[in-house]
């Protein structure tokens, strides 16, 4: 049994990617319900400015690392975390799971020609997969009920929102459980990477820590301010957290 790690007050399921894969796996086969949040630098510093968002986050069975940022921050902080979890290799790894253990699931979320495109990349790549229903993510809040509803009328085991923050957050807290689905993942823009419509970073940004980078660059004007605004907040959060965790040098030289 993982214990749960807490980073920035925030409780921290400390699980590795394959951990994680057979924890839905066995939630979908067995019944269980679980609702999956995952963390970056961005979110956890949008969470100390929105109180639904960290609430919302806060209600998940398992709260993953999604960001490298945040495992080393972890690291730093002596809060062990095995392995960035991101949300796209999970959801790409539950598709393969959920094709071979004849799981059904839902897409929800991006808009339609997205959502086509996507559908097309899977019926390629997950040829077995059965896809229960699919709907695109422009509705209203008022029409959260009927949406949650249509998921659990579809039989879907396995729910991924590609929809972004704080939306897919709000809405596995509210009616993730409506859906009847037995594992909820918000996938963010995983959607629009499967459909081609952008793309990943290659593996070495990744491991560097620096997809947000590659991400800016294809998206300037969009996410150049919102990156280095956020990016900036989390670097102070860690600095103060770790003065705030070590002892000061005058203490530490008056017990000697």
């Amino acid at each position: 049994m993982n214990h749960r790690q807490s980073l920035f007050g925030v409780a921290l399921d400390p699980l590795t990617m394959d951990e994680t894969v057979r924890r839905c796996l066995d939630a979908a086969q067995r019944g269980e319900q679980i609702e999956i949040g995952m963390v970056n630098a961005a979110k956890l510093v949008n969470m100390r400015r929105d109180p639904r968002l960290a609430a919302a986050v806060a209600g998940c069975d398992l709260v993953l690392a999604d960001g490298q940022a945040v495992v080393w921050a972890g690291r730093i902080l002596g809060v062990r975390l095995p392995e960035r979890v991101a949300g796209i290799d999970l959801f790409m790894r539950l598709l393969a799971a959920a094709e071979t253990a004849e799981v059904p699931v839902y897409l929800l979320g991006a808009r339609q020609d997205v959502m086509d495109l996507m559908l097309d990349r899977i019926a390629e790549r997950f040829p077995a997969l059965r896809v229960a229903g699919s709907r695109n993510g422009y509705f209203e809040d008022s029409e959260q009920g009927p949406v949650a509803d249509a998921v659990a009328a579809s039989g879907a085991r396995m729910l991924f929102l590609g929809m972004t923050s704080p939306k897919k957050e709000i809405f596995t807290a509210g009616y993730g459980k409506r859906t009847g689905a037995h594992v909820v993942h918000g996938v963010g823009g995983s959607f629009d990477i499967l459909a081609g419509i952008t793309k990943r970073a290659p593996l070495i940004w990744q491991r560097m820590g620096l997809e947000w980078f590659y991400r800016t660059l294809q998206e300037p004007r969009r996410l150049g301010k919102r990156y280095l605004t956020t990016n900036a907040a989390f670097l102070l959060m860690t600095v103060r957290e770790l003065i705030r965790r070590t002892p000061s040098a005058g203490s530490a030289n008056r017990s000697h």
